[in-house]
């Protein structure tokens, strides 16, 4: 009975093996013998990729907000860490995309399209060509979804395979859920309700520290918190506005938590600060992000479709409306919003430029959650790189945090000054708010 039992455990081993090895031949290729990447050479036209062996087909897409192009590939895995020299992209990352696939991702400084795409004939080079593109363009492009890029070789590995033996195990964590139970922080300023109220949302926190220094010794987080308490102090002292911040603390607030708090409380601005990082350490100034027309339409898209879109929007009671007016006031809403997001932004750059050095082509547009609030007018400040020497300096030292708190002073007084003096005239849209 031993005898015939260490049989069939030698036979089932077997059958297993046979199995094992069939699976790897008909839906793809042990990941420890897939091809890596060895080389990515980037030009201002052309990117270039280079693999250790032959790979599998190819798939590659935009993705807006921020823009980028990915590039996924069946039969290879992550390599070696990666350098960027030239052209539109900033960086480039590595991950798996599936069991023995690959993905790339080429985070551009402008906007660039994918103009062509083809394997050399041996299978190891994949090719893109660039092209410049507008904003516009990029947003059109990155809808098309995914173009797929064939293997000149005849039997190598698919991405369908790929993403079917990826989907056999997985593991679900439920992030991202805004708390309804988070306290609403004090307004600090004039007890004055009819004065406008300014939200400053310091951007990371808690167990998220954001991007670090390449020392590891400063981090994002604390920059952001140091930044909005300078900016709060010096909004305070001119006793023209009020001021709250999403934290004073070191925690962690869900993105949809940071901007809710300040519709919670009835904002007339929201601006969230941040540092930028990027792998080229030359890279320095700041940027000005609002929303992108792309990351609007989806957002008022999903705001028509919720259920509790009973909710009071911009003071307007959306309970009693049928679903296509409901539609068309979010949407109208939403607009107006980005409008004024925009004016801001422009008035920020124009007015704070003494006091913060910004990169060129400073305001841009992104799909930050943060900037999704469909009724308030909201800016996203990355205040320098925290990956430059002379910008860490910059943002870490008292005198260029109180420079920065200047400058979102001085831009947010400006834009407030402007708002009233449209109202006064009706030559555009006004808040209830009064002046010093």
């Amino acid at each position: 009975m031993g005898i015939w039992t260490r049989r069939a455990e030698q036979r089932h081993k077997g059958r297993v093996l046979e199995l094992i090895f069939l699976c790897a031949v008909l839906f793809g290729v042990d990941p420890a013998r897939a091809a890596t990447v060895r080389a990515v050479t980037i030009t201002p036209d052309v990117i270039r990729i280079d693999f250790s062996a032959p790979v599998g087909e190819a798939e590659r897409f935009l993705l807006a907000g921020p823009n980028r192009i990915a590039v996924d590939v069946a039969g290879a895995s992550p390599g070696a860490a990666l350098a960027v020299a030239g052209g539109p992209v900033a960086r480039v990352r590595q991950g798996q995309a599936g069991l023995g696939a690959l993905r790339l991702v080429f985070d551009l400084l402008d906007p660039a399209t994918v103009s062509m795409a083809q394997f050399s004939s041996d299978g190891r080079v994949l090719t893109l060509g660039m092209r410049p593109a507008s904003a516009a363009d990029f947003a059109a492009a990155s809808r098309l979804g995914r173009a797929t890029i064939l293997s000149p070789l005849a039997g190598m590995p698919t991405l369908a395979a790929a993403r079917r033996d990826q989907r056999r195990y997985q593991v679900s964590v439920p992030i991202g859920r805004a708390r309804t139970g988070v306290d609403l922080p004090q307004i600090a300023g004039p007890a004055d309700q009819a004065l406008p109220l300014v939200v400053i949302d310091a951007g990371h926190g808690g167990h998220d520290p954001g991007a670090l220094a390449p020392d590891g010794q400063r981090r994002e987080e604390d920059i952001t918190l140091a930044l909005a308490r300078a900016a709060r102090d010096a909004l305070v002292a001119t006793g023209r506005v009020r001021v709250a911040l999403t934290r004073d603390s070191d925690r962690y607030l869900v993105l949809e938590e940071r901007y809710g708090i300040a519709r919670r409380l009835g904002a007339d601005l929201f601006i969230s600060v941040h540092a930028d990082a990027a792998e080229n350490r030359e890279a320095h100034g700041a940027s000005i992000y609002t929303l992108s027309e792309v990351a609007s339409d989806r957002e008022a898209a999903r705001l028509a479709a919720r259920e509790n879109r009973a909710n009071i929007l911009a003071g307007v009671d959306l309970g009693g409306q049928n679903a296509d007016v409901r539609s068309i006031l979010i949407d109208l809403t939403q607009r107006e919003t980005m409008n004024l997001s925009v004016d801001f932004a422009r008035t920020f750059q124009r007015v704070a430029a003494t006091s913060i050095p910004f990169r060129a082509g400073a305001l841009r547009h992104a799909g930050f959650v943060v900037l999704k609030a469909p009724d308030m007018p909201s800016m996203l400040l990355e205040a320098g790189f925290i990956t430059n020497a002379a910008d860490e300096d910059r943002l870490s030292s008292r005198d260029g945090q109180q420079a920065i708190a200047r400058g979102l002073r001085d831009g947010i007084l400006q834009h407030f000054a402007r708002r009233i003096a449209r109202a006064e005239t009706g030559a555009g849209p006004g808040v209830q708010i009064a002046a010093r």
